[in-house]
């Protein structure tokens, strides 16, 4: 093993420990945590993370995550409200004030104007006996053995939990709200995570003459015909009341003409593949994502409520749409 990976796994093993420690010394005040911020967000407030350094970059990551997941927040940097973003606070708002010395001058400095506007304070904070905490309505102790710095001085394990522990805030805020799938797609409407919990399978598949349907009894020839002139890839093969019956794809056509030209004359009933993989109109897309995947295939037939066939997804479609 080289000296690189050595030290970097050492570098880890410090980070784990220090997560492990605050993981096992979750108490009363980690609950206090959660209950002061759903009361804060169920009020019609928001959260409030404040920090500077190292400790305002994670402070700036937790904000956007508990808002992603349906806790309102934003990130105030301390030197900025003093120079006007106080105006941001409401009186209900909840202030999560970072520093894991809890001594850190710029911070200090805005407490006690955020104080005189009626916003209440959570410190997080390594140090339960710092101005911090005490300047502080609530505090939450978050304290690590040692950085991962050989110094023990470059905030390195401090950071490291303070962003698992505000994951661990926002994941518990959000099973306490119910907050669902479909929620976070609402939240998240330019991703291809927010299109496929938001979008259906009737909003992304083809139909009308972009979508083939044939009888059995219709002559591959004439199926070729129709796919080609719908440019799809894939014909599905229903019966008189347009119920499924099979699909029959190009790959299947290559596949047969490869030993027997005389298919072109056989009637697509016989070569289709029956039983094809079928999703209902308004399941959301990310059940058809869901199905690409597990079962490699490249076409889904889409049915209505009645079950019958009013389309077809062709997973060539899908990066266009950005749901790949």
């Amino acid at each position: 093993m080289s000296s690189f990976i050595k030290r970097a796994r050492e570098v880890i093993d410090v980070e784990i420990k220090g997560m492990e420690a605050v993981r096992d010394n979750l108490d009363a005040k980690f609950e206090t945590l959660v209950e002061k911020c759903a009361e804060t967000v169920k009020n019609g407030a928001k959260l409030i993370v404040t920090g500077i350094g190292k400790s305002g970059y994670i402070g700036q990551k937790i904000a956007a995550t508990l808002s992603s997941v349906g806790s309102p927040a934003v990130f105030m940097h301390p030197v900025e409200a003093l120079h006007g973003d106080l105006g941001l606070m409401q009186k209900d708002d909840l202030i999560l004030a970072i520093s894991y010395s809890g001594e850190t001058e710029e911070l200090l400095s805005v407490l006690n104007p955020a104080k005189r506007l009626g916003t209440q304070i959570f410190a997080i904070t390594g140090y339960p006996g710092s101005s911090l905490a005490k300047l502080s309505d609530f505090t939450m102790p978050m304290t690590v053995g040692e950085e991962a710095c050989p110094f023990n001085l470059a905030p390195t394990t401090t950071t490291t939990a303070l962003l698992a522990l505000g994951d661990a805030l926002a994941m518990v805020l959000l099973d306490n709200y119910g907050f669902t799938k479909e929620d976070y797609g609402r939240l998240h409407p330019g991703g291809a995570i927010g299109r496929a919990v938001t979008m259906h399978v009737g909003d992304i598949m083809r139909s009308g003459d972009n979508c083939v349907l044939v009888l059995p009894e219709t002559t591959v020839k004439d199926t070729l015909l129709k796919m080609t002139k719908a440019r799809c890839g894939a014909a599905v093969v229903v019966n008189k009341e347009q119920g499924l019956m099979g699909v029959f794809t190009d790959g299947d056509f290559r596949r047969h003409a490869e030993h027997d030209m005389s298919i072109l004359a056989k009637e697509i009933g016989s070569v289709m593949t029956a039983g094809p993989i079928a999703v209902k109109a308004d399941s959301l897309a990310a059940e058809a994502l869901k199905v690409v995947e597990d079962r490699h295939i490249n076409d889904i037939i889409v049915l209505d409520e009645n079950e019958k066939v009013v389309g077809i997804i062709d997973v060539q479609d899908l990066p266009g749409l950005k749901l790949m």
